[in-house]
């Protein structure tokens, strides 16, 4: 097998075992990809390559031996920079972080240790992971490797762009609102959101998952037996389940799919966008599916609260730096979280009312159905130098309508590629879920991904 940077984690598995290709040839292949791109597309942070390259030749004589560690042995992966890893600092995408190294693998990074991955590194972020760019005051702009004037998305910014460009199989992201998602639907990439709780995090919080971001539904699935394994860290997860994470086929004759294109909230869906996620609800109708409409359930004061709870959120954590480290946050974030100052702790109650309400909605919105089909995102990717799509402070969510709902109530969710615009950007149809049906999301996934239009060459700078 010739040895690329742009084989899958699965292919990579098969070459090993069959010794056609070696986890040290992958790794230095990966290694070279990573340098000739890094220039234009700044997605790594605590680049590592004599790192890696030891675990490739431990991962090596494993495999020599037949004693191979895990799924996922000699396999490159890339972590998400607010998942700590042990030894690393976690600067939260922000100039105002310390720089004290980690003291310990965060969940979904001892995970994949474990299974003998070989961790390249860690990926941007922007400051304290607040937007879906890939601006930061910590780390050089990250940039949509698709176009270079284009945002990759964030907050798993670094991580989306590494998955589009090749820096390996496997990519770990996290999401509060849309952050794998996101940046899977402007990188053209394959990502998803699990249920809250199915793969452990530390430390845990309301609506925060930890996901995988390949180019395959199949990679992700590879990913998620690892991540999904039970860590008691995570005061907040799951219990552990025996989910088959590899029988990914199934038929979608007679399931029952709602066609949301109207979010209820927020910045209108781009007519390219809305085609491409009608052809794709077509495709499965052909197959035997049921297709009906589903309405936006999100309003303007439902979101508005979710926005108070959250500046209130980072400007408690923000007072607690000194004025020196405070002004060196990115303005943006600086000057939307500074508003929670003006705001009483009615207020903010009010907010944590508005993210259960949105949990209640988003639970209801998913009973008459068995998937929902949807944009990942109302646009395409925007321009690089922009925090957001609005570069408004006082809108800075108008473009994550589709995805936080199923963040507040637990639901699967993934983004997969659904066509492109006239100017060749990459489009994202979203999947949902009902709760903790997670395996049933990647399945309708895999079965789009066998059977929607050919996909175009992975952007090679």
């Amino acid at each position: 097998m010739t040895t690329s940077p742009d084989l899958t984690a699965l292919e990579l598995r098969d070459a090993y075992k069959a010794r056609t290709l070696s986890p040290v040839d992958m790794t230095d292949a990966v290694i070279a990809r990573i340098e000739a791109r890094e220039p234009a597309l700044r997605a790594m942070y605590a680049f590592d390559p004599d790192g890696a390259r030891a675990q490739a030749r431990a991962s090596e004589a494993r495999w020599k031996a037949g004693t191979p560690q895990g799924a996922l042995d000699g396999v490159p992966v890339t972590i998400k920079e607010n998942i700590a890893t042990k030894g690393v600092p976690v600067p939260l995408g922000t100039a105002a972080s310390d720089l004290t190294p980690a003291t310990e693998d965060a969940p979904a990074a001892a995970r994949v240790r474990e299974s003998g991955a070989v961790i390249l590194g860690k990926t941007t972020m922007p400051d304290f992971g607040m937007l879906s760019s890939g601006l930061s005051s910590f780390h050089p702009l990250t940039r949509n490797p698709w176009n270079l004037a284009k945002n990759p998305g964030g907050s798993s910014a670094g991580a989306g762009a590494a998955a589009a460009a090749g820096y390996g199989p496997l990519h770990l992201g996290t999401d509060i609102g849309g952050s794998v998602r996101l940046p899977a639907s402007w990188n053209g990439i394959f990502t998803l959101k699990p249920s809250l709780g199915r793969v452990p995090v530390d430390p845990p919080y309301l609506g925060r998952v930890v996901g995988p971001m390949t180019r395959t539904v199949g990679d992700s699935a590879v990913l998620m037996s690892v991540l999904s394994r039970p860590d008691a860290r995570d005061h907040m997860s799951l219990p552990p389940a025996d989910i088959a994470w590899m029988d990914l086929d199934r038929d979608v004759r007679g399931l029952k799919l709602g066609l949301q294109l109207d979010a209820g909230f927020g910045l209108p869906v781009v007519s390219e966008v809305t085609a491409a996620i009608e052809a794709a609800a077509r495709l499965f109708e052909s197959a035997g599916a049921i297709i009906v409409p589903v309405r936006g359930f999100i309003t303007r004061e439902i979101f508005d609260g979710l926005d108070n709870f959250w500046r209130a959120r980072s400007w408690a954590d923000i007072v607690k730096l000194t004025p020196e480290k405070r002004a060196t946050i990115l303005p943006f974030i600086g000057a939307w979280a500074r508003k929670a100052v003006g705001l009483s702790s009615v207020d903010v109650i009010r907010g944590l009312g508005c993210l259960m309400e949105m949990r209640r909605l988003a639970t209801a919105a998913t009973q008459p159905v068995d998937y929902i089909l949807s944009p990942t995102a109302p646009i395409p990717a925007y321009a690089a130098e922009l925090p957001c799509p609005t570069n408004d402070s006082s809108r800075p969510l108008e473009h994550i309508g589709f995805t936080v709902p199923w963040n507040m109530g637990e639901q699967p969710a993934s983004s997969i590629n659904a066509g492109y615009t006239t100017d060749g950007l990459p489009i994202g149809l979203q999947i949902v879920g009902k709760r903790f049906d997670d395996i049933g999301v990647l399945r309708l996934s895999r079965w789009y991904e066998r059977h929607r239009p050919a996909q175009r060459p992975w952007p090679m700078g």
